[in-house]
């Protein structure tokens, strides 16, 4: 895999990723019980570290930052 492969499946990755948190976020929203609210923190939690871990990655690979700006 080349760079602009990696660059553009971490950008791909990246824009799951917050939708996953996204998705998360309203499942809470709509979650009815004890079981059904610690699976949805449980989510929101899961989904913003991995949000995290590749925004974090995407800074360290790029030297200009900006250019992720517009990730879609």
């Amino acid at each position: 895999m080349d760079a602009l492969q990696w660059t553009d499946r971490l950008r791909q990755e990246i824009y799951e990723a917050h939708l996953e948190w996204e998705n998360a976020n309203r499942f809470f929203d709509y979650a009815l019980g004890k079981d059904q609210i610690d699976y949805a923190i449980y989510a929101i939690i899961t989904a913003e570290k991995r949000y995290d871990s590749l925004l974090r990655t995407a800074k360290r690979a790029c030297k200009s930052w900006s250019e992720w700006r517009a990730v879609q």
